[in-house]
């Protein structure tokens, strides 16, 4: 390393004082020559030797040896003032010469910026390239320079680098042969990859591009991929992988690439009945039945076409045997071998559809067989209701008397009753075998309550108040009248003497539901109880302590369908001779699709 001495706060190292102590001493050999030659006259030498100390102070510092070019001038021009005037010619030569130094310091310097600025242009490139760069002899293999990232990327020190034999580098005499077989074709070679060892022993991943400077001198760049290989070698191995997941997966699927079919699954093959071989290559499209062929959108060849993927779609196929099979298809982007391609995933609901069907018509005939008995049921009800009422109506003409009459009134109210259980049961069949609409419409509760209350004749029967002020409700208004007879319905029945119902909203304006709680001063219902009143085939016996078994269990099916059907539920609070509270949850906001059964 150079050593430097700090001279009036600056630091020179010793080869700049060399240089200086050089440049002075011929300037002051030149001035002092060239009085000695032009006091004895010798005008052949003396105004040639100022062009040392400026030449060499050019190169070395082109600036300052323009101003030592000045100064030369100006002191040889005085110096030939003295000797020489008043010679004019001899001064107009003497000032020629002088200018001619000062001319010649400018293209020197000029020159030697320019070599200088190119020269710090490649080394600034060579040390600051994010590659390795190496610069060895081709004949022997001699590394003549590297930079530091090579030397950081080989973990050898920049003067271990000097002089090493390139092909050392090589992890097998293998890759060696094969880097001079490259090399020896004379042509510049790019993306040549292979594995170095570094100091520590370690092979590792690098790509080489090499060119030749002169007949003997080759510039290598030096890429790292190391990181790159590993992650591909990992990929190769997840691949794998993935490969056996989904051999082996239970759903179809198919990886198409502009249209053809690049890979197929053996769960989709046996869905076809083709064999991999028939399969690849082959138009996708050509694999649908032809009934649905037209209508199934062609595939987009990549994300940025601007056609997006198809949804869910379902279409019919036809296998090789000449079998229509019906499958649900799933459509998502991937990258197979660097080209986008479509994954589709395809579920096999042959069985299901079919199983559908026949559940669909079984419903159908249920629903037949259902109908039927309602109307069989009710056809006895048409005559004795119709001679009921001509008796009731006409007592005295027939001869009835008032305890005959308030038993054929009990015998009329049961008849009204069981028709009501069995339009209920026909109702409640729909429900469970039907999807039924919602029309929604804003519907104002208060209203609708004191509607229910005055048709129903609840407000004779019990005291009820009601605290919903100004409430409404986004719903089906028939169907919401509905659930909330029922509720009131039974809340009066099983309350005790004297009846009190209060009917109130208890929701907040943060909740995402609206809650209308219906409460009672009943027999209550105990927790077994609980988990049967909405179920159709065991309506709960609510009939405790003596009281006459009620009919509940269709009336809240219904009502309990009914709000599921606007994404809501029912819940209920009770304890045992106290009281019951049924709370209607119904959604402020609409859902977009709730099943009917949820």
């Amino acid at each position: 390393m150079d050593r430097s001495l700090l001279v009036a706060g600056h630091r020179i190292s010793h080869t700049e004082i060399v240089r200086l102590f050089v440049i002075a001493s011929l300037t002051l050999s030149c001035i002092f020559i060239t009085s000695i030659s032009l006091t004895k006259h010798v005008e052949t030498i003396y105004s040639q030797l100022f062009y040392f100390p400026i030449l060499y102070a050019t190169y070395f510092y082109p600036r300052r040896g323009l101003f030592l070019a000045g100064f030369c001038a100006v002191v040889y021009e005085v110096l030939a003032y003295i000797y020489v005037f008043p010679d004019i010619a001899g001064m107009i030569y003497t000032t020629g010469q002088a200018i001619l130094f000062i001319c010649i310091a400018a293209v020197v310097a000029y020159f030697t910026e320019k070599i200088n600025t190119s020269e710090t242009r490649y080394r600034s490139i060579f040390e600051t390239s994010p590659l390795g760069i190496v610069l060895f002899d081709q004949n022997t293999f001699a590394i003549k320079m590297a930079n530091s990232h090579f030397s950081a990327m080989t973990s050898y020190r920049p003067e271990e680098l000097a002089g090493m034999n390139f092909s050392q580098f090589f992890d097998t005499q293998k890759e060696q042969r094969r880097f001079f077989e490259f090399l020896g074709s004379s042509e510049d070679v790019v993306n040549f990859e292979t594995q170095f060892v570094k100091k520590s022993e370690h092979p590792f991943w690098v790509n080489l591009s090499w060119s030749r400077i002169d007949a003997n001198l080759v510039s290598c760049s030096v890429i790292d991929i190391n990181q790159r290989k590993l992650a591909e070698q990992a990929a190769d191995e997840n691949s794998q992988q993935y490969q056996q997941v989904t051999d082996h997966a239970p759903t179809s699927i198919v990886v198409v690439n502009a249209g053809k079919i690049s890979y197929s699954n053996p769960t989709f093959r046996s869905f076809t009945g083709y064999d991999a071989e028939e399969l690849a290559g082959r138009d996708f499209r050509d694999l649908i039945h032809p009934d649905d062929r037209g209508a199934f959108p062609v595939l987009p060849e990549s994300p940025g076409a601007g056609t997006p993927l198809p949804g869910l779609t379902e279409v019919q196929f036809r296998t090789k045997a000449g079998e229509t099979r019906l499958g649900t298809l799933f459509f998502t982007w991937i990258h197979q071998k660097g080209s986008p391609a479509v994954l589709i995933n395809l579920v096999d609901i042959t069985e299901y559809e079919r199983l559908k069907e026949s559940v669909q018509n079984e419903s159908i005939r249920r629903r037949g067989i259902i109908s039927t008995a309602v109307h069989e049921l009710q056809s006895p009800l048409q005559p004795i209701t119709g001679y009921l009422a001509m008796l009731t109506q006409n007592p005295e003409k027939y001869g009835v008397t008032d305890e005959t009459k308030a038993i054929l009134d009990r015998v009329a109210k049961s008849i009204d009753h069981e028709r009501q259980v069995i339009d209920q049961m026909l109702e409640l069949s729909v429900l469970e075998a039907e999807k039924i609409p919602i029309e929604y419409s804003p519907v104002p509760v208060p209203a609708l309550l004191r509607t229910i209350i005055e048709s129903g004749g609840y407000g004779a029967q019990a005291e009820i108040a009601i605290d919903a002020p100004g409430l409404i409700i986004d719903a089906d208004e028939g169907k919401i009248a509905t659930v909330i007879g029922s509720m009131l319905s039974n809340a009066v029945n099983y309350s005790k003497p004297p009846r009190k119902i209060r009917i109130a909203y208890v929701s907040s304006a943060q909740d995402t539901m609206h809650r209308l709680a219906i409460r009672d001063n009943g027999i209550g219902i105990t927790n077994t109880q609980l988990d049967e009143i909405f179920r159709t085939q065991n309506p709960a016996d609510l009939a405790g302590n003596g009281k006459k078994a009620g009919r509940v269990g269709l009336s809240l099916s219904i009502a309990k369908r009914y709000v599921q059907l606007h994404g809501g539920f029912i819940s209920v609070d009770s304890v045992v001779n106290v009281g019951s509270t049924f709370t209607i949850h119904i959604p402020k906001q609409r859902p977009a699709e709730v099943p009917h059964d949820a």
